[in-house]
């Protein structure tokens, strides 16, 4: 049985949570607060979530996680076999990993200070509906950002789920802020259909 360190709500926990259900795995979960990260800490080295121990393997950070998945338990793939999709595949998740998320993060932290500069705010929030289109043209004509269901899915969904809703128990920031930026306002059918589409998968 694979254990899983996981916090409430946490965007990055949900990629894997979606990757261990569609392989069938059992999970036994750890979930902490952020008050309190020792127990990731004391199995990890370092304070973030998600971390899996697999069969006494400590693998942490979300897209590692979906690769060791893919490596170990090859069905369904997340990643493709084919070498030119796969590095499709591979540019989509450094792209999403390291230069979207970095708009709704740098917004997050200027907001948090005691006088934020309204003009950067806007710009950021331009910056990540300008976003909004693009993923609206790759669902065109197919039902995944890459054709097939795949880690790209799985990596993008849980932040943009909140242009379409957002659980009211879910109070933070971070995902409020995504809600308010993302607003998909029915002009992106088919993200909007990409969104319930995920939406539908199970998670553990």
């Amino acid at each position: 049985m694979i254990t899983l360190y996981r916090a409430p709500f946490s965007t990055n926990v949900e990629r894997v949570g979606i990757a261990l259900a569609l392989k069938g795995r059992q999970v036994d979960s750890v979930v902490i607060s952020y008050e309190d990260r020792s127990p990731v800490v004391e199995v990890s080295g370092q304070g973030l979530v998600p971390v899996i121990v697999d069969d006494g393997q400590v693998v942490a950070d979300s897209t590692r996680i979906l690769r060791h998945l893919d490596e170990r338990y090859p069905e369904p793939r997340l990643f493709p076999s084919d070498p030119s999709r796969r590095a499709e595949v591979d540019i989509f998740l450094e792209w999403f990993n390291e230069q979207w998320k970095r708009a709704p993060n740098a917004m997050e932290d200027e907001l948090e200070k005691p006088a934020p500069d309204p003009a950067l705010v806007d710009e950021l929030s331009r910056r990540m509906r300008a976003t909004l289109p693009l993923f609206e043209n790759l669902l065109d004509g197919r039902d995944h950002l890459f054709g097939d269901l795949s880690a790209a899915d799985l990596a993008a969904y849980p932040f943009l789920k909140y242009g379409a809703s957002r659980d009211p128990a879910d109070d933070e920031l971070f995902h409020r802020l995504l809600e308010e930026h993302l607003q998909l306002d029915g002009r992106y059918p088919r993200l909007s259909a990409w969104i319930a589409r995920i939406a539908a998968l199970p998670q553990v």
